[in-house]
């Protein structure tokens, strides 16, 4: 993916959204902010330009965001996932969608709970239909270290989804933006990313730490194969 695109993220307040967003921004790539709070949505927007120096970050509603992205990432709470996908639905036509959605239901958060179906970005490419391609993403990687742009992210990206080439895309952002990624099958599997968060959020609790993650060991070239 060689060519910088409009990336627009969902939920780019929170601590998830605005931190993928903070690192597509300063991999290249214009970045619009999307918002219930459209005033929120700027003030995200201007402050990752002010980290980054450059004005490559804007700020709108869900619907406008989502217009406007040539690759559309999705970082809401789980309980606004399909509700948001239901409003902007008409904007995603033709277009990747980055399901960053993980099916916590407070205050069990550190306990896995997958919802009918399987998975909750399963629930969203049903809702969709397959005019968009669902790409399951970054559900295992800590806000904390999304938050340095040029700091290094010590552990690895997920990628789930049906169709190939999508997977490739977000595999090309996910390395622009200073992460390892990698292919993980078909949708389904998503299932798999979405409890891990569960998992190391109890990990974070009982070592007292805030970003334990995933790496993946055994590949050609990598310095732990054996």
């Amino acid at each position: 993916m060689a060519d910088k695109q409009t990336i627009a993220v969902l939920g780019g307040t929170g601590k998830e959204g605005s931190s993928l967003a903070l690192r597509f921004a300063h991999a290249g790539h214009r970045v619009v902010i999307g918002s219930r709070s459209i005033e929120r949505a700027r003030q995200s927007a201007a402050a990752i330009n002010a980290r980054i120096g450059a004005d490559r970050a804007d700020g709108a509603d869900n619907v406008a965001a989502a217009t406007q992205g040539a690759i559309v990432v999705l970082a809401v709470p789980y309980a606004a996932q399909l509700a948001t996908l239901a409003e902007v639905k008409p904007a995603l036509d033709g277009k990747i969608l980055i399901d960053v959605t993980v099916p916590l239901i407070p205050p069990q958060v550190g306990r896995v709970q997958l919802p009918d179906g399987g998975s909750a970005a399963v629930k969203a490419q049903a809702l969709l239909g397959q005019g968009v391609r669902v790409v399951s993403a970054f559900q295992n990687v800590a806000a904390e270290l999304l938050a340095e742009p040029a700091g290094t992210v010590a552990c690895d990206v997920l990628v789930c989804g049906d169709d190939r080439e999508a997977r490739a895309q977000v595999i090309a952002l996910a390395s622009a933006a200073g992460m390892r990624a990698f292919h993980a099958g078909p949708l389904a599997n998503s299932a798999a990313a979405e409890a891990l968060t569960s998992v190391l959020i109890a990990i974070n609790r009982h070592y007292k730490v805030t970003h334990a993650g995933i790496a993946i060991t055994g590949l050609p070239g990598d310095r732990n194969n054996v």
